[in-house]
């Protein structure tokens, strides 16, 4: 069965991608600074606003906000480009990255909050160094500690939100994430993955779609159609006021 497209509304998506086999895929220094040159150009070249990034060895996290429906077209250059470098600098063949890349929607603020400090924690949470501004490969307040803020995230959201606070950004980025939040942060990538449409979300239509519900029954059906429609389950429940668990088990129970 041929894979639908994935959806591509305007707004801030995870993105996560891995070496095939979770291999390695930046071995030094050239590679991780080419991966990042890459990655300015294709934000520039497709409208795309990059607020956070991580590279590790074998994977990477990118946190970009959309402004056009182009979000295949960036990532199949920046991945597409960088395996072309890899495999020829290394002199292999064969796929470099493992499948399609994950993308998240990312629906909340309480979210996106959560998720900037987990991307800039991922080299602490692996005891690559002490402090996250010592990691070179990531967008962490390393830059703004010496002013030296790179043109790919002068429209980032830390630098909107704090400018030149260091002390707020310090605050931000090295603010713990507890078991709680990392909780709240698995929970929302399950369920707020993007799904694959082809349109933007029509709110009103999916509305006029739960009209007349008398019962839970009635509810239910219309809960897993909307869903088979493409709707996001974060979507779905904000439109009918129940919590995004609670449409998960439905939809979960119904087999789809």
């Amino acid at each position: 069965m041929a894979r639908k497209p994935r959806i591509e509304i305007a707004g801030y998506y995870h993105i996560v991608n891995r070496g095939v086999e979770r291999r390695v895929v930046f071995y030094d220094k050239d590679d991780f600074e080419y991966f990042i040159n890459l990655l300015s150009n294709g934000c520039e070249k497709f409208n795309i606003v990059l607020h956070n990034y991580c590279l590790m060895n074998n994977h990477y996290h990118l946190l970009i906000e959309l402004k056009d429906e182009n979000l295949s077209l960036f990532m199949r250059y920046l991945n597409s480009t960088y395996a072309i470098y890899f495999n020829k600098k290394y002199k292999r063949t064969g796929h470099l990255w493992q499948g399609r890349f994950k993308s998240w929607y990312v629906a909340n603020e309480a979210y996106l909050y959560i998720l900037m400090r987990y991307i800039e924690q991922n080299p602490l949470k692996a005891k690559m160094v002490d402090k996250i501004e010592y990691y070179p490969y990531s967008s962490s307040y390393h830059f703004f500690k010496t002013n030296q803020i790179p043109k790919y995230l002068k429209n980032s959201w830390i630098i909107k939100t704090y400018e030149k606070d260091i002390k707020e950004i310090e605050s931000f980025f090295t603010l713990e994430i507890d078991s709680v939040d990392l909780n709240e942060l698995k929970k929302a990538s399950s369920l707020v993955e993007a799904p694959d449409i082809e349109k933007k979300i029509d709110k009103e239509k999916l509305k006029k779609l739960f009209d007349n519900i008398s019962n839970n029954k009635q509810r239910n059906k219309k809960i897993i159609e909307s869903y088979k429609q493409g709707y996001s389950q974060y979507i779905i429940a904000n439109i009918i006021g129940i919590s995004q668990p609670a449409v998960n088990k439905i939809i979960k129970r119904s087999g789809v």
